[in-house]
């Protein structure tokens, strides 16, 4: 299994990012991927699902609105469009691919991406 997480870096307060993360080595369509997210000195906090076909997403309440979850299939890739964002936005995100079985929980985790809002 293999993520790779890219679009992140420093942004404006105010600014736009979009984080994507290309996932291999599993069947893709048959996971939920979700987006956390931990802060300096802080616990790992979720942000955002989108499940298996992309019809049905969820948020956090302090990203709604801002946030955008979204997923392709055909390429393997969860994106996160993150709109207005502002310094407490500052973390390092990771996706994560999980699925319900009779046996348990199947999860698997990216690498994580740094997001920097300053200005």
């Amino acid at each position: 299994v293999q993520f790779v997480e890219s679009g992140g870096g420093l942004v404006q307060p105010g600014g736009s990012l979009r984080l994507s993360c290309a996932a291999s080595g599993f069947n893709f369509g048959n996971y939920a991927m979700t987006w956390f997210r931990q802060a300096p000195g802080k616990e790992r906090e979720w942000v955002a699902t989108v499940e298996k076909a992309g019809d049905t997403t969820n948020y956090v309440d302090f990203v709604k609105g801002r946030f955008f979850i979204s997923r392709d299939n055909a390429k393997n890739t969860v994106y996160l469009q993150m709109n207005n964002l502002k310094p407490e936005d500052t973390a390092v995100y990771y996706c994560k691919a999980w699925r319900q079985t009779i046996a348990g929980e199947i999860d698997y985790w990216g690498q994580g991406i740094q997001v920097t809002v300053s200005g």
